[in-house]
């Protein structure tokens, strides 16, 4: 199957970087974005995307249809695509590579059914494709999985994960709950004990018994903000994930509580290009403690 013509829904950070290595190893990448604002407008056509009016152009030229969104859009977008793919007769492949539970990823596919487009599951780890950097992983599955293969080595590694769709949902749900939810437990750890006023000897102690620890929390601590708001429905999407394999959702439901506190500081409306680089982790964490007391106080 040739997939020269690749659509991708959206042109976000992630799907803007999968997008721009597709075009730089001779794709051609779609877009539509009726309704989007000037900048994503901006980014697309900066990264080498080509624009469609509507979606049902955008489906009809596609040879296969790549879904990098914020997972509270995934199952919404899919049923837009579904009645596009109905109303111009044309079916590409449908990739589903947002961050969503193995359920979730079933329920998408049941979307399709009628329109005779084949349905991929997949997720994606790592940080968006750029050249030098190490191949962002993309991990397939479904009967027509094998088809990704086509992007292999573009600044992106195929994971193939089987045919039964929800294997490669899983592996990113799995993954980003050891590294998101580590990220959270840190977060909650250090402004619990501001919070409780043993902050400095926490951090003391940390970083005289686990140094390594404490690098990670000085780095990544301060750049949760930006990105706090949209992993919220990821860490319940993991929840969804643990339960159906009989384990205990609880851990990630907090994990969304933390992520939630984050987006509440003031630097939650930062962007990652707008972040302040030089901001401490004790000046995140002290603005943790502040939403809290006030969420405390308005209760």
């Amino acid at each position: 199957m040739s997939l020269d013509t690749v659509a991708i829904l959206s042109p976000g950070e992630m799907g803007g970087g999968v997008g721009a290595a597709l075009a730089r190893h001779g794709h051609d990448v779609l877009t539509c974005l009726a309704g989007r604002g000037a900048e994503t407008k901006a980014r697309a056509e900066r990264t080498g995307f080509r624009l469609c009016p509507d979606l049902d152009s955008t489906v009809a030229e596609a040879d296969i249809v790549l879904s990098i969104l914020p997972p509270e859009a995934a199952r919404a977008v899919a049923e837009d695509v579904a009645a596009a793919m109905k109303r111009t007769g044309k079916a590409p492949p449908y990739a589903e590579l947002n961050a969503i539970a193995p359920d979730t990823s079933r329920a998408v596919e049941g979307v399709f059914r009628g329109t005779g487009a084949e349905y991929i599951d997949g997720g994606i780890v790592g940080m968006p494709p750029a050249e030098g950097r190490k191949p962002t992983r993309i991990y397939v599955s479904g009967n027509a999985a094998p088809a990704m293969d086509a992007f292999d080595g573009k600044d992106i590694a195929i994971r193939q994960c089987g045919p039964e769709i929800g294997r490669a949902s899983a592996v990113k749900m799995c993954y980003a709950s050891v590294s998101k939810g580590t990220n959270t437990l840190h977060t909650a750890a250090m402004t619990a004990a501001e919070s409780l006023g043993v902050g400095e000897l926490l951090r003391a102690e940390i970083a005289d018994s686990v140094p390594a620890v404490f690098e990670r929390m000085q780095a990544n601590i301060p750049r949760l903000p930006a990105d706090s708001g949209r992993w919220v429905r990821e860490m319940e999407e993991i929840a969804k994930t643990y339960a159906s394999a009989g384990l205990p959702p609880g851990f990630h439901m907090a994990a969304a509580e933390i992520f939630r506190l984050l987006d509440a500081t003031p630097y939650g409306r930062e962007t990652r290009e707008t972040m302040d680089r030089a901001r401490t982790m004790e000046r995140t964490v002290e603005a943790c403690v502040a939403a809290l007391r006030k969420r405390e106080a308005a209760e």
